[in-house]
């Protein structure tokens, strides 16, 4: 296999699970270096997702895991707001504003920290984490921020991210010394990349160098108003893996969110890496919705793992479903790139898998009725968070990630 084919492999999303299953198979036979595996735990972890689900969706219609749900804080459903005050737009230039909306959000999410929280002004809530991350890109977009074009505020042009300062970052989130932000640097330095990439990628983002025109490009490649997930992840991929900082490369390209595990390696090519793409299957997530708004199917959503970030990992850990080996596992912070985490974040996507399957026997459901992305969103996220915070004062996860704002 070259390295071409690698590169290829590591951008499909069935290779995310292949090898997140790999570690969980090690796991299984107790052979890897950071955690344990205790499988009794699978029925009372999945028993307690459970709960979570009907306390927050008694009805079982739940909507899909997106940024769109952190704009919905508060019971205040602010896109539904906007929706209304765009119906005098034509459906193209609606699908392009909200894929700008939810691309900025996205790439704004990485955690916050605890000591972060946002004042929404109109509302008078005081916002924390993803949520107060979400609603204040959500005000910086609708501020106009952005545009190159005083007469239409509501887009993103390359140009504007380029120019963007940590000063207007820090502003617009509110930061200071007594409202710090995790990894603003970080977060800054993917805006300004995504400007420079808008203006040289113009096949995603045509001449004019707009966020928006990716929408476009999606909608003109779709057949018969269909596109598969997984053309959108590639896509997603295709268009913005320059904006991520250069870590591993292969084939003069940067990998992204991929990362290797010597416990991987075997003879054959490139078996040691093993690819999460955390942000950029968050984005196509959340692309997804968009897409349905305007007249758009997308199939195969179920392609998409569960993500492997901190709440949904920390439901593991909390759980006691794995056990961290020594006590340096929980006692320190540790870089994303460690093999520490990436053992961790592999055995999440895995056992999100496993546990989906039971949440849906507790409750007689196939796949089609309860795919992941609902079980991800009724669901592990929240369960996670929620037994976060009654193990720990404040909500913090059971594993500290040292962060820069693009992989968490």
């Amino acid at each position: 296999m070259n390295k071409e084919d690698i590169l290829k492999k590591l951008r499909n999303l069935h290779t995310i699970r292949s090898q997140a299953y790999r570690l969980l198979e090690l796991a299984q036979q107790n052979k890897l270096k950071y955690f344990s595996l205790d499988a009794q735990q699978l029925p009372a972890t999945a028993s307690y997702i459970s709960e979570v689900i009907m306390d927050n969706y008694p009805s079982l219609e739940i909507p899909y895991h997106s940024r769109w749900r952190h704009f919905e804080v508060g019971n205040i459903d602010r896109i539904k707001e906007l929706r209304q005050h765009l119906n005098q737009l034509s459906t193209n230039e609606q699908g392009k504003l909200f894929f700008e909306l939810v691309i900025i959000s996205v790439l704004l999410d990485a955690g916050a920290g605890k000591d972060w929280s946002y004042h929404e002004k109109k509302t008078g809530q005081r916002l924390n984490r993803s949520e107060g991350l979400a609603v204040a890109s959500l005000e910086l977009y609708l501020s106009g921020a952005f545009s190159k074009d005083a007469k239409q505020p509501w887009r993103v042009d390359g140009r504007r991210l380029l120019s963007f300062t940590k000063t207007q970052l820090e502003e617009s989130f509110q930061v200071s010394t007594a409202n710090p932000l995790e990894g603003i640097d970080g977060r800054l330095s993917l805006l300004n990349r995504l400007g420079s990439v808008i203006g040289q990628k113009t096949e995603f983002f045509g001449p004019e160098g707009r966020l928006g025109n990716f929408y476009s490009y999606i909608t003109s490649r779709s057949s018969q108003q269909e596109t598969s997930v997984q053309t959108l992840f590639e896509s997603v991929l295709s268009a913005f893996t320059d904006i991520w900082p250069k870590r591993l490369q292969l084939a003069n390209t940067a990998l992204g969110d991929v990362w290797t595990h010597t416990a991987l390696k075997t003879e054959a090519q490139g078996s040691e890496y093993i690819p999460f793409h955390k942000l950029s299957q968050w984005l196509t997530y959340s692309l997804i919705e968009p897409l349905q708004w305007t007249g758009f199917h997308v199939n195969d959503i179920d392609l998409l793992t569960g993500l492997p970030e901190y709440r949904n990992g920390g439901l593991l850990v909390d759980m006691g479903l794995l056990k961290a080996k020594s006590d340096n596992v929980l006692n320190k912070p540790h870089r994303a790139e460690s093999e520490l985490i990436v053992e961790w974040r592999g055995l999440t996507v895995a056992l999100l898998d496993e546990l989906a399957e039971r949440i849906r026997d507790h409750f007689n459901l196939d796949a089609e009725k309860l795919p992941l992305a609902k079980i991800l969103q009724g669901g592990t996220w929240e369960a996670g968070r929620r037994i976060a915070a009654q193990k720990r004062t404040e909500g913090t996860p059971p594993i500290q990630i040292i962060s820069d704002g693009t992989v968490f």
